[in-house]
């Protein structure tokens, strides 16, 4: 008796979804692919919003700029709920490790009382801050209309969430859980003259409706203006102080914003290069907020570095913008 194998090749009758074969072609997607693209219905609703009946769900009229398809944008990171859970995951890994050698060193006690007070003042308000910019990313997430775009405003909405609750472990770290550093920073955001500026500019972004205007107003313009006031130039002028050791406590904000940078210039450069409408649009957006965002910043800016350091931030921007083309 002899046995005789064989083996045979099945070709399957899919390759992928129809709304990636369509898109992409009849081909095996990448994960990326199957959860960004062409998921939101453009057609057949069921209902109009009733708190706003001339609109559809995703109403592409909700923002000024025109896209002719949406979905032509794309995550260099290419993040899906699952890739960027690990990402995140990791990220907060190392956070978490740092954070605990920071307590279990008693690298607080090292800091004097006058580098802690000049923390708690010019950075732990940032944590209300970022509450603000969770809520904007999370308007721009609700309103917007490509999954593929709307996914990296609630990834980016859920980060800022995460960093307030970082900047909230600094202030406990720095005043041994009494909580006295968070009430502090409370006061400053409500009544100090140099956060003034900063919490009206984020409640005037708060009751924008043009989704994508509210995108170049946080995400554009006063991220990169922050973020390099605070995470750069404050670090380096708090540890000529003798806080170097904060550097450990910021580092997950660091890390965070070129992660995120990396998708805010892809959306920003797909838009802006899809047709001169939208970048006269933009241009214009651009051009209103960056000016108040600079006014509003100054004060805050010249208490955390001194004078001089908004002008920093601002060619930093400008650089930025001219390599998404405007």
């Amino acid at each position: 008796m002899t046995i005789e194998i064989k083996t045979s090749t099945l070709e399957p009758i899919r390759h992928t979804f129809e709304h990636t074969k369509r898109r992409f072609g009849d081909k095996p997607a990448s994960r990326y692919q199957e959860a960004s693209y062409d998921i939101a219905p453009e057609q057949n609703f069921h209902y109009r919003p009733l708190w706003q009946p001339d609109k559809e769900l995703f109403d592409k009229s909700r923002t000024a700029v025109v896209m002719e398809d949406w979905n032509v944008h794309k995550d260099p990171r290419q993040y899906y709920y699952g890739t960027y859970v690990q990402a995140r995951a990791k990220l907060q890994e190392v956070t978490e490790s740092n954070y605990s050698f920071f307590e279990k060193r008693g690298m607080a006690d090292r800091m004097n009382d006058e580098v802690k007070a000049k923390i708690i003042r010019c950075l732990v308000p940032l944590r209300h801050a970022e509450l603000g910019a969770n809520m904007n990313n999370m308007y721009a997430f609700s309103y917007g209309t490509a999954t593929v775009v709307n996914q990296g405003f609630l990834y980016h909405s859920m980060d800022r969430l995460g960093i307030a609750q970082y900047l909230s472990r600094i202030g406990l770290l720095l005043d041994g859980n009494s909580t006295d550093s968070l009430a502090a920073a409370k006061e400053f955001w409500m009544s100090d003259p140099a956060w003034q500026g900063l919490r009206r500019y984020i409640e005037n972004v708060l009751c924008v409706e043009d989704w994508f205007e509210v995108f170049i107003a946080q995400d554009v313009v006063l991220d990169t203006l922050v973020y390099d006031l605070i995470y750069r130039q404050f670090d380096e002028a708090i540890t000529e102080q003798g806080g170097s050791d904060l550097a450990m406590l910021i580092e997950f904000m660091q890390e965070w914003y070129k992660d995120g940078s990396r998708w805010v210039d892809a959306t920003l450069k797909t838009t802006v290069g899809e047709s001169e409408h939208n970048r006269e649009t933009i241009s214009r957006w651009v051009a209103e907020w960056q000016e108040k965002a600079v006014a509003d910043l100054t004060p805050l800016a010249e208490l955390a570095v001194g004078e001089g350091a908004i002008d920093v931030c601002v060619e930093v921007l400008n650089k930025r913008l001219a390599k998404a083309g405007l």
